[in-house]
């Protein structure tokens, strides 16, 4: 597990949230994560939108400012820093939140430098609707996460967890019109998502398939 290690296991959690649905599913995740002996950080990127558009719509400003008063927002740094990194989004017309988007766009020194190339990724997403878009949006994370040279975990159907809820994709939650919370089955999906980045990062880490390993101050 990750504690046998002199140095934890780092795992990253860059999740964008308007209604707090993907926070929950954030959370859940850097619960569990934490609890396997990761050292983490979750990040949320800051709306892209002025004021006056956010407060067209009921409940955002307040919940941006609630949010963004517990999380920082993103750096190059969190990236270089992490040795897994876990995605997170709603679903807006079958795409990721253009906040999210527009941390990845900004990795490109990153990119050109091979700096994320064999670290772990991972995704996950929130809807409306059953049909709403969440598998699509996590496998549209894929791609960004190939072209930086990470390492692809999928969550399969490798817990009773994602039985229940997510898609072997990743941990997902379908929150109706109304934003209602994630039921427990999705907080579950997102916990054993956690657990799973945890122990397969470790994994490579002692196998010494971790290359651009940041070293411990």
């Amino acid at each position: 597990m990750a504690d046998n290690f002199p140095n934890p296991t780092r795992v990253l959690i860059v999740y964008y949230s308007r209604t707090g649905s993907v926070e929950a599913l954030a959370t859940a995740a850097a619960e569990a994560a934490r609890e396997a002996g990761a050292e983490i950080r979750v990040r949320r990127p800051r709306e892209v939108v002025d004021a006056a558009v956010m407060a067209k719509v009921d409940g955002w400003t307040e919940s941006a400012a609630r949010q963004n008063a517990l999380y920082a927002a993103p750096t190059h740094e969190d990236a270089e820093w992490a040795d897994a990194i876990l995605f997170g989004t709603p679903c807006y017309f079958g795409a990721m939140a253009t906040e999210l988007k527009n941390y990845l766009d900004l990795l490109g020194p990153q990119w050109k430098r091979g700096l994320l190339a064999g670290k772990v990724g991972g995704a996950f997403a929130a809807a409306s609707w059953p049909h709403g878009g969440s598998e699509v949006v996590t496998l549209s994370l894929y791609a960004p996460m190939a072209h930086l040279g990470m390492v692809i975990l999928p969550t399969g159907y490798t817990d009773s967890a994602m039985l229940e809820a997510g898609s072997p994709y990743g941990a997902s939650a379908i929150v109706g019109s109304e934003n209602r919370p994630p039921r427990t089955e999705d907080l579950d999906a997102a916990r054993h998502q956690g657990r799973r980045m945890v122990a397969i990062t470790s994994a490579l880490i002692a196998a010494g398939e971790m290359p651009n390993r940041q070293k411990a101050p």
